[in-house]
């Protein structure tokens, strides 16, 4: 059993983490405030690599393994976990949803477009009246020659507004349950096809989630996305791989608010004292840094599964509940230990605090992930 890192994954993990601090740190509470994407800083990260992490080389891809792009992911949510976030819907969810299932034409029109930052991806599974429950969507779609033809909505689309595909997920047949819903890829500037609603959230300010709707939105059947009536089966895969990026972002957010506690904590004085020098504070660092190394052999774990092929989906699940958990924790120590000033926004920790609490719904809740994870604790006795 190997704990360490690569060179290569090493060097990988400082030039994330030189363009992170140079291209976006400086910019975090301004875009956070203004709830602005940064479309130009996002495509670039297509440049660096990002954005095709997971994907081979011949799809304009960068090879990375799923233990490199959990590298890639924490240091995004170590400096904005916004960014992270929307790197995760369009690499672990829209691209990867078309690479898993898609036909080798539309890996071809598409991967390289989405790897490079040509074009942003989003996928759209909840909606209104229908999230942990996904399996009950009301969005259909009616076969017409060779189009279907769709209508509803569909909320809490990570990139919506930005997006220039989307993976959408509608019913073709309702009777069939969770084996009548297909996968679809949308173009913007398709008829039928536009966006709602913008949230205004709480945290993950910069990274736009909106509704998408469908109205007699007709899509030829060379559009859809795997085989009819499997796009939700695919989509519990496709989140057996994203939960691991959301919980390498969780590690970030956690690792981000434990780093700027511990700062402040070595510089700021009471009694005549820096306050890194009192118990109760040592106590709370202490706890914070072995969450924090327990989330991140959790999330490599799962990492190094998945990419031996084998199948992550409790593995996963635990990585996820337990580093999104952790982050919530940390973040709330972080301001704790910088007292009244971790509540102003003049201190990273207000946001990291703010961030932190998607984690444990974004991606299955984590009353999803306890399901999960005693679902195949019970199947294997």
């Amino acid at each position: 059993m190997d704990f360490g890192f690569t060179e290569d994954q090493r060097q990988l993990r400082h030039t994330v983490r030189e363009f992170c601090e140079a291209e976006i740190k400086p910019h975090v509470m301004e875009w956070d405030e203004a709830q602005t994407f940064p479309t130009a800083v996002f495509r670039e990260l297509g440049q660096l690599g990002v954005l095709g992490a997971i994907f081979p080389e011949e799809f304009g891809g960068s090879g990375y393994s799923y233990v490199d792009y959990s590298i890639v992911m924490e240091e995004l949510a170590r400096v904005d976990p916004s960014i992270a976030l929307s790197v995760a819907a369009h690499v672990s969810l829209c691209a990867n949803h078309i690479y898993t299932a898609g036909s080798q034409e539309q890996k071809r029109r598409y991967i390289p477009k989405l790897a490079s930052g040509e074009w942003i991806g989003s996928w759209s599974l909840t909606e209104p009246e229908s999230g942990s429950d996904a399996a009950q969507a009301r969005a259909s779609a009616v076969r017409d020659g060779d189009c279907w033809v769709l209508n509803g909505v569909k909320t809490f689309t990570t990139n919506a507004h930005v997006a220039e595909v989307g993976v959408v997920m509608a019913v073709t047949d309702r009777s069939a349950s969770a084996h009548g819903i297909s996968a679809f890829i949308i173009e913007r500037g398709t008829p039928g096809y536009s966006f709602g609603k913008k949230e205004n959230k709480l945290g993950m300010r910069c990274s736009p989630t909106g509704d998408v709707i469908l109205t007699n939105c007709r899509v030829p059947d060379l559009k859809l996305c795997g085989k009819v009536g499997e796009g939700f089966v695919d989509a519990l895969r496709i989140l057996d791989g994203g939960r691991i990026s959301i919980a390498a972002l969780a590690l970030g957010v956690a690792q981000g608010a434990y780093e700027a506690a511990l700062a402040y904590s070595k510089q700021r004085k009471q009694f005549s004292r820096f306050i890194s020098e009192f118990q109760a504070i040592q106590n709370k660092l202490a706890d914070m840094a072995t969450n924090i190394d327990a989330a991140r052999l959790l999330t490599q774990r799962a990492a190094w599964l998945k990419d031996t092929g084998a199948s992550v989906n409790k593995e996963s699940s635990m990585a996820k509940l337990f580093a999104s958990e952790t982050a919530v924790r940390v973040s709330n120590e972080a301001v704790q230990i910088h007292g009244g000033y971790g509540f102003t926004k003049d201190y990273p920790v207000e946001k990291f605090f703010r961030d932190s609490k998607l984690c444990t719904i974004g991606e299955g809740t984590s009353e999803i992930q306890r399901l999960v994870i005693a679902r195949q604790l019970l199947k294997s006795q």
